[in-house]
C-alpha cells in the first residue's frame, strides 16, 4: 500500500498539535510491513525523521509557469474547487494546470509557517501537489487538515486516485463559531470531494455532518494517540525549584483553548491556599490579555508565562507539574492531556474536548465552570491519595492508547475505499 500524504508541518519544527499528530499517525502506520508513505510538506528543514517515511518539500519541486487568463483558470479548476474562493485569489494564480516535472525549471517559495499570505501559499501548494502527484506511483491520497485539502483535490483530479481527508479541526473550533467564510469554503470543498473523511473525535464527526452537510456513512472517527516516551524523555526529572504545588496550562493562548477560564479558576484557588503557582506555557494572540487579567486579579506574583515551548521543553514543564489543565472551549481532540498523563501528571480536561471521549482517569469539567475547575485543581494539590490515584491510573490508561492501533484503523479505511 502506497499513500501520498499532504501535511503542513512535521516535527521537530511544529507550531501546534497538527505536526505531532501527523508524526504519530505516520509512524504508527509505518509499523505495517507493506505500508509506504510519502509525506509532502511546504518547506521541510532537513532534520525531520525519515526513518519510516519519505518527506518531499513543495519548495524543492520545480514547476512550469505559463501566463493564462482568468477564464482559463475558471475552466480548468472551477469543477474541482470553490469558484468564489479562487475569484478571491485570482491575482495569485498565474500557473496553467498542465505541468511538467523537470529540474531545469524554477520552484515556488514557501515560508513553512502560517504567514499573512496563507491563502496564497495554500493555492501554490495545491499547484505543486499536482506536479508531484503526476510523478509518483501511489494508491491513495491523504490530506491532513484544511490547508492541504486543495492539494488533495488537485492530486485527485490529475490522477483519478481516491482522496481521504483528515479533519484535525474545523473553523468552528478555532473561531468559537465566528467562522471565516473563505476557510469554511476550503473545508467544505475538501469534504465534498473526498472519498472518505477521517475525524479525530466524535465531537468533530458531528460537526462535519451537521455543519458541512456530509453523509454520516462517509465519516469515520479515528482518535489520536500518544508516542511512547523515549529514554531521553523518561530521564527528565522534576525541576520546579519550589515547594509550592505547580498547576500548568500548556498550549496556544487563543480563544479556542479557554485560557481566561484557567486564570479565573487560579484566582479562586489562591483564595484558599497560597502554596501553589500557575504556569501558562505557550504563546498566542491572547497572551498579553492573560498577563493583564492575572494582574487585574492580583495574582501576577503566582503566575509564570513561559512563551512557546516544544520538544524536550514540554516534558520538562510537565514533569515539574503537580496538575495539568486543558480548559478548551472546543477541542477536536487534544493530545497534550495524554502527554501529561503519560508523565504521571493528574489531569483536568473540558468536557468539550475530543479526548474526553476516550479518557476515564482524568477529571472532566465544563470549560465555563470555573468553580468546578478550581475545586478540581484544589483537590489534586491538597489530597495526596486523589493525586496518586490519577497519576498511576492515568499513566496506565494512556500507555494503552497507541498510534499503531490508530494506524490500523486508517489502513482499514484505505482498504475499504480501494476495494469499492
Amino acid at each position: 500500500m502506497k499513500a501520498l500524504m499532504f501535511g503542513w508541518e512535521f516535527p521537530p519544527h511544529i507550531l501546534g498539535g497538527l505536526g505531532t499528530a501527523s508524526y504519530g499517525l505516520t509512524r504508527g502506520m509505518a509499523m505495517q510491513s507493506d505500508m509506504e508513505i510519502t509525506f509532502v510538506m511546504p518547506k521541510p528543514r532537513g532534520d525531520e525523521d525519515q526513518s519510516f517515511l519519505r518527506i518531499l518539500g513543495a519548495n524543492n519541486t520545480p514547476v512550469v509557469w505559463k501566463s493564462v487568463s482568468w477564464e482559463d483558470v475558471q475552466e480548468k479548476i472551477g469543477k474541482y474547487m470553490d469558484t468564489q474562493l479562487y475569484y478571491d485569489l485570482r491575482n495569485h494564480i498565474y500557473a496553467d494546470f498542465s505541468y511538467y516535472y523537470t529540474n531545469s525549471l524554477g520552484c515556488i517559495g514557501f515560508s513553512g509557517r502560517y504567514p499573512q499570505n496563507l491563502m496564497e501559499e495554500i493555492n501554490n501548494y495545491s499547484i505543486v501537489a499536482g506536479v508531484i502527484a503526476r510523478t509518483l506511483d501511489f494508491d491513495i491520497i491523504h490530506s491532513h487538515d484544511w490547508l492541504t485539502y486543495p492539494a488533495g483535490i488537485h492530486s485527485k483530479s490529475v490522477t483519478g486516485k481516491p482522496l481521504v481527508i483528515h479533519v484535525h479541526a474545523t473553523d468552528f473550533d478555532r473561531s468559537r463559531g465566528k467562522v471565516n467564510p473563505r476557510v469554511y469554503a476550503i473545508e467544505k470543498d475538501g469534504m465534498d470531494h473526498a472519498d472518505h473523511i477521517i475525524t479525530v473525535s466524535n465531537l468533530t464527526r458531528n460537526t462535519v455532518i451537521e455543519k458541512y452537510g456530509q453523509d454520516p456513512r462517509k465519516v469515520t472517527t479515528v482518535h489520536n494517540a500518544v508516542e511512547p516516551l523515549g529514554t531521553e524523555i523518561e530521564a527528565i526529572k522534576s525541576n520546579k525549584g519550589t515547594k509550592d504545588k505547580v498547576v500548568t496550562f500548556l498550549g496556544r493562548i487563543t480563544m479556542q483553548k479557554g485560557p481566561e477560564y484557567f486564570v479565573e479558576a487560579a484566582a479562586k484557588v489562591l483564595k484558599k491556599t497560597d502554596k501553589v503557582r500557575f504556569v501558562m506555557a505557550g504563546s498566542g494572540d491572547m497572551m498579553n490579555q492573560m498577563i493583564r487579567l492575572a494582574a487585574q486579579r492580583k495574582i501576577s506574583d503566582k503566575f509564570h508565562f513561559t512563551g512557546f515551548m516544544k520538544g524536550k521543553q514540554v516534558y520538562e514543564v510537565l514533569k515539574s507539574s503537580d496538575a495539568y489543565v486543558m480548559p478548551s472551549v472546543s477541542e477536536p481532540f487534544g493530545i497534550s492531556p495524554l502527554e501529561a498523563m503519560q508523565c504521571g501528571v493528574p489531569t483536568i480536561i473540558s468536557k468539550q474536548s475530543g479526548c474526553a471521549e476516550i479518557l476515564d482517569n482524568a477529571i472532566k469539567i465544563d470549560y465555563w465552570d470555573i468553580e468546578a475547575m478550581a475545586d478540581a485543581m484544589y483537590s489534586i494539590i491538597t489530597y495526596p491519595s486523589m493525586s496518586e490515584y490519577l497519576r498511576v491510573e492515568g499513566k496506565a490508561e494512556v500507555d494503552r492508547i497507541t498510534w499503531e492501533k490508530a494506524g490500523l484503523k486508517v489502513r482499514n479505511i484505505y482498504d475499504q475505499i480501494l476495494n469499492g
